[in-house]
């Protein structure tokens, strides 16, 4: 069997190297850009920006599973939006749920416990997120209410390398004005109802 020259095998090496670095640079090579901070399409499930769902999960054209309907509990909606990877075992990356019975005490226990709180996104609303830090596939959750609507986002596999709480904090930043609907808005108090100035005088007695 005839040698290669060092030269040659020095050559062949050397292309061997680089052909792998190459290939470790595609696959740790991470999307680091932030959220869109407005709303746009495409949509998944009517009301989720693709954009959003992709660089938080890190899952180019995921499949989508659900839907959410407005009218439903009296115009406070429901539905869920769930996104899955394509290949293997499909899992699913990330789930988006609105239900039509927001606890505030839950926000509040999280809150106690060491969860982050939501900025105001809409009015009378309180929420938490937090990153679980036990988790090996940066699962993080956000969560926030108003009234009887609640929006649950559940990232169970983040992308790597990114700043996940962020993530979902802007993903719920881009979804809750479209979701939490006026039907879930407190009703002012009787005394919010009467004008100032307005309050009517006992009527003299004769």
């Amino acid at each position: 069997m005839m040698m290669k020259s060092p030269l040659a095998l020095a050559a062949v090496l050397v292309c061997a190297l680089a052909f792998s670095t190459a290939c470790q640079d595609d696959e740790v090579k991470i999307d680091r850009s932030p959220l869109p901070m407005v709303a746009a399409p495409p949509y998944i499930c009517g009301h989720v920006p693709l954009k959003a769902v992709e660089l938080m999960t890190g899952v180019r054209d995921p499949l989508v599973r659900g839907y959410f309907d407005l009218k439903l509990a009296g115009g406070l909606g429901a539905g869920s939006c769930a996104a899955y990877r394509r290949d293997g075992d499909r899992l699913k990356v990330l789930q988006v749920i609105l239900t039509p019975g927001g606890y505030p005490g839950k926000v509040e226990e999280q809150l106690e416990d060491g969860a982050l709180s939501v900025p105001e996104i809409v009015p009378g609303a309180i929420g938490y997120y937090f990153k679980d830090t036990t988790s090996k596939n940066n699962a993080t959750y956000a969560m926030l209410v108003r009234g009887k609507a609640q929006i649950g986002i559940q990232l169970e596999i983040g992308a790597e390398g990114r700043d996940n709480a962020a993530d979902v904090l802007a993903l719920m930043k881009l979804i809750a004005p479209k979701l939490i609907t006026d039907a879930s808005a407190p009703s002012p108090s009787p005394s919010a109802k009467a004008s100032p100035g307005k309050t009517p005088s006992p009527s003299p007695k004769g």
